[in-house]
């Protein structure tokens, strides 16, 4: 899965950790979702859509 966390976090001048504390959970966790690594489960999707105030479709989309 693709995902414009990245672009989105520094956008807004976060850092991981920044957005880790606003989602509730760790630094890595979000490293690894930037990167590729790991498919937010459901709920934590939908959290970070509201963190950013956007749809889960606009950013999240399926990948190769």
């Amino acid at each position: 899965m693709k995902n414009t966390v990245r672009e989105l976090r520094t956008a807004l001048g976060w850092s991981q950790a920044d957005l880790g504390e606003r989602l509730d959970v760790s630094r890595q966790t979000v490293n690894a979702i930037e990167t590729g690594k790991y498919d937010p489960s459901l709920p934590l999707a939908f959290k970070i859509a509201a963190v950013f105030a956007l749809s889960i479709e606009s950013i999240f989309t399926p990948g190769d």
